[in-house]
């Protein structure tokens, strides 16, 4: 086998093009110098590479064959949660420069050099990417874990295609093609600027090595594997992907993790990465996808232009929502986008009438803009708000005071969460049978709490029905502290009890902060029957968004240790309070 080192590499491939070239049109085209050129040429003629015409001979032919592009991987599975909020409506591959899908203009120059065979691997909003089958002769490879596992394993899912492929993400303009009908060396691809969230630099000799300091070069994701150089990819990317703690890296990871797999740097000024709208925006303000429904919906409840929109962010994405940070005017707000499968979880309707009811309470957000059809939410945004630690409780304390005044407003509305209703509905809406083995037995369990329950007497108020720490909101408005409940898209007429449950549960309490926890609501006066009530809550409750969670799993969205936790609380307060009562048969 013949070994080449990278400007060997390189100078074979000027060589194999149509056209002739003297040695200082060499240098000129791979900028080095003209006795790198020269050096070089001689070790390829040594080599049987070259001719004594400086002509390709069938040794390098056959390498240069060898070696050929046979097919692409294109990544394209992920949400793109910077992408806000334009990844509400589109996937990051069908976003649009200058009328263009991202994802066509890479299939078009991946066809331009004559690669054919393209691999793309999709989940989110994966139905957007079908046309594409018709039009390009492309396959689609389904990702089902999009939404819990990052792109190593939307790779490990096509692993059995990688071999003299490009590994490719879908969201990346290319001024010029960056592909080739001629690949002699594995590479990947560095942006000439640095990055401080970038591990990786290269070496005079072109090779990718461990960056020294903070900063890396910025990784763009385009990658070309040889066979060689797949072979141990593979193996990493297998043993990695089967490990459930590399569940979010990168699939570059597996390549750079140990630096035991040499691969050349591919340095561009070309490649645009599109991470946010304002990187689309500063590309190509006309692109079609700028018009996204939030923004349109934005400009027209604060009376501005699109242009006024600016620093757009992306916040931490919610169970039910995901929400973005923008500025209009010197003023800053929280726009909320309801996210996958709300609509069947929520009425807008009821949400807007809760929000009319609070108008004026100095309770909740700071609401600009709600809509009852679509769920569009616009507030103020609050600099330097905190949520509430479930673990100090000094700050449950001061919570639960702010939830204890709003109970004792005794405010009402026309609708009511009945928390068995909803317990069927979610069972409907997740399927036919839990995941759970033992689900209908638990179940029973919980049932046979509604008799004491019912027997219980209690108020029917207003209630907040998700009043979980991460919705209080510790403020500051005009030097004085304040605390503000926020979402009440559940809220509705129930015994205010339920939201002590509620706030236990999402905490993952266990049985003593429970009881202290209720204790510091009721100033150590808690009744025996109102506190059995209250772990009633915690079983139902438990149960109630046990299958919520199973529901929104079968969109996609996956809550982890949470969902477990429901249905351990379910399970064991069921059986505490049939124990409790004398009713509980093992």
């Amino acid at each position: 086998m013949i070994f080449m080192n990278k400007r060997e590499a390189d100078i074979l491939k000027v060589l194999n093009q149509p056209v002739t070239f003297n040695q200082r049109e060499i240098s000129e085209v791979l900028r080095c110098s003209l006795g790198s050129v020269n050096k070089t040429l001689k070790n390829l003629r040594e080599n049987g590479l070259l001719d004594e015409r400086g002509m390709l001979t069938h040794k390098s032919r056959k390498i240069l064959q060898q070696n050929k592009p046979q097919n692409a991987v294109i990544l394209a599975a992920g949400f793109g949660m910077r992408m806000v909020p334009i990844n509400t409506e589109v996937p990051k591959g069908l976003i649009e420069i200058n009328g263009e899908p991202l994802i066509e203009r890479l299939i078009k120059q991946l066809h331009e050099v004559g690669i054919e065979n393209i691999y793309i691997v999709v989940g989110f909003l994966k139905e957007q990417y079908e046309y594409l089958i018709d039009k390009y002769s492309v396959r689609l490879i389904v990702n089902p874990d999009y939404a819990i596992k990052n792109n190593l394993h939307s790779l490990s899912l096509a692993l059995e295609y990688v071999g003299n492929s490009y590994i490719i993400p879908c969201d990346v303009w290319f001024r010029d093609n960056p592909f080739s009908g001629i690949e002699l060396y594995s590479w990947y691809m560095l942006g000439d600027e640095t990055s401080a969230t970038s591990k990786v630099a290269f070496n005079r000799n072109g090779e990718i090595v461990k960056a020294k300091g903070k900063l890396g070069n910025k990784m763009i994701g385009l990658c070309y594997m040889t066979n060689e150089t797949a072979c141990l990819l593979k193996e990493k990317v297998v043993q990695m992907s089967a490990d459930s703690i590399y569940d979010n890296v990168f699939w570059e990871d597996a390549l750079f993790e140990k630096f035991d797999i040499s691969i050349y740097a591919n340095v561009s000024v070309d490649a645009i990465e599109i991470n946010t709208y304002e990187q689309l925006r500063e590309l190509d303000a006309d692109s079609k996808n700028l018009n996204a429904k939030a923004i349109l919906t934005i400009a027209n409840a604060l009376g501005v232009a699109v242009s006024d929109i600016v620093n757009i962010t992306v916040l931490k994405k919610g169970m039910t929502n995901r929400s973005f940070l923008f500025s209009c005017n010197g003023q800053k707000y929280i726009m909320r986008v309801p996210g996958e499968g709300t609509d069947k979880l929520i009425n807008r309707k009821q949400e807007y009438a809760v929000y009319r009811s609070l108008d004026g309470k100095d309770i909740s957000d700071d609401v600009v803009y709600i809509s009852p059809e679509s769920g569009y939410k616009i507030t103020k945004y609050w600099e330097g708000a905190k949520v509430c630690d479930p673990c100090n409780f000094d700050d449950v304390r001061r919570c639960f005071i702010k939830l204890k005044q709003f109970h004792e407003m005794k405010l009402s509305v026309e609708h009511e969460f009945d928390l068995f209703e909803q317990i069927e509905k979610y069972e409907q809406l997740r399927g036919i049978s839990s995941i759970y083995k033992d689900y209908k037995q638990t179940k029973r369990q919980v049932t046979l709490l509604k008799e004491f329950i019912d027997n219980q007497n209690k108020d029917y108020v207003l209630t907040h029905i998700d009043a979980v720490p991460d919705n209080f909101l510790f403020i500051n408005i005009d030097g004085k502290q304040d605390i503000r409940l926020i979402d009440w898209e559940y809220a509705g007429m129930q015994d205010p009890h339920v939201d002590i449950a509620m706030f236990c549960i999402y905490s993952m309490y266990n049985e003593d902060q429970v009881d202290r926890a209720i204790d510091i609501y009721f100033d150590e006066k808690c009744d025996n029957d109102t506190r059995t009530k209250i772990y009633c809550y915690i079983a139902i409750c438990g149960l109630l968004w046990s299958n919520w969670c199973e529901y929104k799993r079968s969109l996609g969205v996956d809550f982890g240790e949470y969902s477990l936790a429901q249905y351990r609380f379910a399970k064991v307060y069921s059986r505490k309070v049939n124990n409790l009562l004398g009713g509980y048969n093992e």
